[in-house]
C-alpha cells in the first residue's frame, strides 16, 4: 500500500486551499447583495425567505457569484438555522477570498 503524498492542515484539504467566511444574513430583503463588513463578518442580504433552506442556498449562490467560483465550492459549515453562518470556500486562500470581496485590511 502506497503512502499518501498530501497532508491535511487547518486551511487546506487535499493540498487545495480552504477558506472560511463568517456571514450575517438578512433574509427576505428587497434586493440581494453585500452590505459591508463589521468586526470581520460579511453582512449580506438575500431575497429568499428563511424557509426550508432557501435563504442558505441563496447565500451560497450569491457568494459563489461574487467570488467567481463554482457553486459546488461554497458550502455551509455551520449556522443552518441562524443569521450568523460560517461558509467554507474550497480552492481559495483566505487572503484571496478577502481580496475578491473587498474586505478591509487589518
Amino acid at each position: 500500500m502506497r503512502a499518501s503524498t498530501w497532508h491535511l492542515t487547518p486551511n487546506t484539504y487535499g493540498g487545495a486551499p480552504l477558506a472560511y467566511l463568517r456571514v450575517r444574513v438578512t433574509a427576505g430583503a428587497r434586493a440581494a447583495g453585500l452590505t459591508g463588513w463589521h468586526d470581520g463578518t460579511l453582512r449580506l442580504k438575500v431575497r429568499a425567505r428563511a424557509e426550508k433552506g432557501r435563504a442558505n442556498a441563496a447565500v451560497a449562490s450569491l457568494l459563489a457569484e461574487k467570488l467567481a467560483v463554482p457553486p459546488s465550492r461554497v458550502r455551509l459549515a455551520r449556522g443552518g438555522s441562524s443569521r450568523e453562518k460560517l461558509f467554507e470556500i474550497d480552492g481559495l486562500s483566505e487572503e484571496e477570498l478577502m481580496r475578491r470581496l473587498g474586505a478591509p485590511m487589518l
